[in-house]
Formats: structure tokens, C-alpha cells, sequence
């Protein structure tokens, strides 16, 4: 199937190109960008041009910044194309829930990608905690944003989220792999003096069985980044490290070990591959509730500017 890949930044280049360069699904058909492109593959600097000169690319993967990707994702659905959107799928709820309503009237598919729930070991880890009682459950997830996102200053506008840009990845393995539900129970959000989202976070939750569940994210972490995830149950203790790519259960590896994202975006294009021939829509908006709480409950301390 053709594909047109919307946002040619570093996420695109960095894994969106190449997973589809290595699917058998896909062909990369066409880019639109202001400043990017790939080599060998036309690219269009106006979304509307492409739409209305290509009608035979009926997919549109979209890897623009959150705020205005509603906008383009809603002319590519009214336009009667399938659509694949970054994380997080909208600036807001609301945004995704007109999206769904759309998708489902114009009867094509819309996905919700959430990449760290295709990390190596989240499935087995969501096995090895299905009926066990939990205890504690701890998020640590702290990154330098100048390595991951040089430069890019709307990150901390509103709408861009800040540190929950990597920690909504978190949140979204914690709702896939956790057995029961939990919600928000307070958090403090920090906030530099001269931005507009948090730098870092510190998250409660209530869990429906008494366990302690909270989270930490920073993006102010210089060295050695961690993505981790720890579950004490009655049963043992399971660790997820590098984002979900390994697992230890009681300090021992769980089959092999990867780093990085190794396979997070081939899966997720296997998926919307499998979305568009069952015709079928995955607006799972779970993470993103977590960080629509934490905006509306959080306690915000200021803290020293930032600058990149």
C-alpha cells in the first residue's frame, strides 16, 4: 500500500522511514514537509496539493507536533484516507474524540499509535503480572531534551506537553501491562519560570487494591538515560528497563535483551497494515487521560528557566 508520511523531522527520520523502507505492507509514495524530505520520494511542501494530486495514496501517517496535527488529520479523513497518527494523537481529548466520530462517518481507519507499548518485553511483562497482587508499582522515566529534542521550543508551548512527551510513552505501557485500572490521586508538575509545560513530574495514583503506584519524569536527566518500570507482587519483583525492551523477574533476565527502540515502528505499521484491511479504528486514549489529570489536578512549582 502507498503511503504519504506528513512531518519529516527527526522521529520521521529516524523510525517512521525506515520501518516503512523495511515493511513488505508499505511504499513510502510521497512526503510534505516544510524543510525535510527523503531521497527519492516526491515530496510536497502543501498537505492540500498532495491530497488533491494523489488521490491513489490512501493512507496518510502523520508526524507533526501535537497541536496542529487535528487539523491536517481532519483533511486527510475528510478526504476519505486512513490515517496513522504520532504520539500523542491530539493536543486534547476532545480533538481525538471529533477524529474517532470522523473516521467512523467517512468509514475509514484511524490508529492511535502508542510506539512503548510495542517495546520487546511489555507483552510478557503484561502476562507476568495478569493475577498476581501487586504491592508497588514505581515509574522512573528521565531523559535529557536537548538530545531528543534539540531545539525544538514547542515542546514546552502549550499543547506540547513538556517532560509528558516521554512520559506519556511511560503511561502508555503502565495501561497496557497494569491488571486493573488506575487513575490519578495528585501530582506536582515543574514548571520553568519562562515555559508553559513541565520540565518534570512527580504522579500518585489510586490503585483499586491498595498497591503505592507513582511516577517520576524529568527531562533535565544528563548521562545515562533511564526508561524504567518496577513491580513488586507477592510473587516477586519484575523490573522493564531501556523503555521496555528488557525485563527482569526477581533480578533475572526474561529472554533476550535489546536497547532502544528495536521494532517499536515496524509493529506499529504491521498494525495500521492490519487496521486498513479490516477497515478498523484503535483510538485507545488511556495514556492520555493520565496527562489530561495530571494537567487539571497537578500542583505546578516554578523552577529555574530553561534554555536549549
Amino acid at each position: 500500500m502507498e503511503i504519504a508520511l506528513i512531518g519529516i523531522g527527526k522521529i520521521a527520520a529516524d523510525q517512521h522511514v525506515p520501518a516503512i523502507a523495511a515493511s513488505d505492507d508499505w511504499q513510502l509514495a510521497a512526503t510534505v514537509s516544510r524543510a525535510g524530505s527523503v531521497e527519492g520520494v516526491d515530496a510536497y511542501t502543501d498537505f492540500d496539493a498532495l491530497l488533491a494530486e494523489r488521490p491513489e495514496i490512501r493512507v496518510i501517517s502523520l508526524c507533526l507536533p501535537p497541536v496542529p496535527r487535528f487539523d491536517y488529520a481532519t483533511r486527510a479523513l475528510k478526504a476519505g484516507r486512513h490515517v496513522m497518527l504520532e504520539k500523542p494523537p491530539g493536543a486534547t481529548l476532545s480533538e481525538c474524540h471529533a477524529l474517532e466520530a470522523l473516521a467512523r462517518a467517512k468509514g475509514v481507519s484511524l490508529y492511535a499509535t502508542w510506539h512503548s507499548r510495542e517495546a520487546d518485553k511489555v507483552a510478557a511483562a503484561k502476562e507476568w503480572l495478569s493475577g498476581k497482587t501487586l504491592k508497588s508499582f514505581r515509574v522512573t522515566w528521565k531523559e535529557d531534551v536537548r538530545r531528543w529534542h534539540p531545539g525544538q521550543d514547542w515542546i514546552f508551548e502549550p499543547g506540547g506537553l513538556g517532560v509528558f512527551d516521554p512520559g506519556i510513552n511511560a503511561l502508555s505501557i503502565v495501561t497496557r501491562i497494569l491488571p486493573d485500572a488506575i487513575h490519578l490521586s495528585g501530582a506536582t508538575l515543574h514548571v520553568p519560570e519562562n515555559r508553559q509545560a513541565p520540565i518534570a513530574a512527580d504522579l500518585n495514583f489510586y490503585h483499586p487494591g491498595g498497591a503505592d503506584v507513582s511516577a517520576v519524569f524529568d527531562f533535565r536527566q544528563e548521562g545515562e538515560q533511564t526508561w524504567a518500570i518496577e513491580a513488586v507482587t507477592e510473587d516477586g519483583t519484575m523490573q522493564l528497563a531501556h523503555g521496555g525492551a528488557q525485563m527482569f523477574v526477581d533480578g533475572v533476565a526474561h529472554g533476550a535483551t535489546e536497547t532502544g527502540l528495536h521494532g517499536e515502528y515496524p509493529r506499529l505499521y504491521a498494525n495500521m497494515a492490519a487496521l486498513v484491511r479490516a477497515g478498523g479504528i484503535d483510538m485507545d486514549l488511556s495514556p492520555m487521560r493520565h496527562v489530561a489529570d495530571a494537567f487539571l489536578l497537578g500542583r505546578r512549582e516554578t523552577v529555574a528557566p530553561f534554555e536549549f
